[in-house]
């Protein structure tokens, strides 16, 4: 943590006007501003609000590559975290920043803490989150793994096809929702049966607008077309709501190629040698069928 001139010389009277600030912020790009300070305040374009019963424990920091953590606590309420968006997911791997500040003078203040919400527990209408720093990152694995599929995510810039393009991507409303998981609407002419399957659902409108869900089943019933998801969204989605269906990828080289147009960008190795090959030892017969030797 770094010090200005100013905040060292406040700190160093020992007589201090001392509080924290948070600035949290969700993947959809939704920001919530705290403090545990008794009044608003507001620096950097964001208002810090009072009265949210947010508070930290200790924050634990060290030097090299070791993980940074500490826990937040708070209570839920529809003026700032709901249990119905952290139900939803919508606080997941959100970003998270700490700063000591001076309530006399917000100018003066310090940043302690970087990183993102954990793991979220919630009850009796309170939450206690886990917040990971950036050295957190490092226990992610990377690298390619040497396999017949393709390790990309449709999309991504590994595979960089772009998923607006017509034909692999469709806006439908939802007709009938059962358990959040299965949606039943008109068919899709078009869209052949299975044409999503592993593909993405979005709830575009609605309470439950931003979800996202991987779709597990994609075939005709009954002269509608049915989407299941392998798990249900995180909240209720009324019908009538606007869904967008994006086109499931199978990881195979065909279908990179027939499906996608897309093998230049084939993150695959689909001439590895299978097992049978590997347990092959050399021989002089012109047949290597497996067969007897006899």
């Amino acid at each position: 943590m770094r010090l200005g001139a100013e905040f060292q010389a406040h700190l160093d009277t020992g007589v201090t006007t001392l509080c924290r600030c948070w600035l949290l912020q969700r993947a959809d790009g939704v920001s919530y501003g705290f403090t545990d300070h008794d009044c608003e305040l507001s620096f950097d374009g964001v208002a810090f609000k009072a009265g949210s019963g947010m508070s930290a424990t200790a924050l634990q920091q060290a030097t090299g590559l070791s993980v940074d953590n500490t826990e937040a606590l708070g209570a839920l309420s529809d003026a700032a975290l709901s249990e119905a968006d952290i139900e939803a997911g919508r606080f997941d791997d959100a970003r998270l920043r700490c700063w000591l500040v001076n309530w006399a003078d917000p100018a003066q203040r310090a940043l302690q803490f970087a990183g993102s919400l954990g793991e979220l527990t919630r009850s009796g209408g309170a939450f206690q989150a886990e917040l990971r720093g950036l050295t957190d990152l490092l226990n992610q694995p990377f690298g390619r793994v040497y396999q017949k599929p393709c390790s990309a995510v449709l999309g991504d810039g590994a595979c960089g096809f772009e998923l607006s393009t017509p034909g692999y991507v469709a806006e439908v409303v939802a007709q009938e929702v059962e358990e959040r998981r299965v949606f039943r609407f008109d068919a899709l002419p078009g869209y052949e049966a299975g044409w999503f399957t592993r593909g993405r659902l979005d709830v575009t409108g609605g309470a439950a607008a931003g979800l996202r869900g991987v779709v597990k089943k994609d075939y005709v019933e009954d002269g509608q077309r049915v989407i299941e998801l392998w798990a249900p969204l995180g909240a209720e989605v009324a019908t009538g709501v606007g869904l967008r269906l994006i086109a499931g990828c199978d990881k195979r080289f065909e279908t990179c190629r027939v499906k996608f147009d897309n093998l230049l960008n084939f993150q695959g190795f689909p001439d590895i040698p299978g097992d049978d090959w590997t347990a092959a030892y050399p021989a002089s017969a012109s047949v290597t069928d497996g067969g007897s030797r006899r």
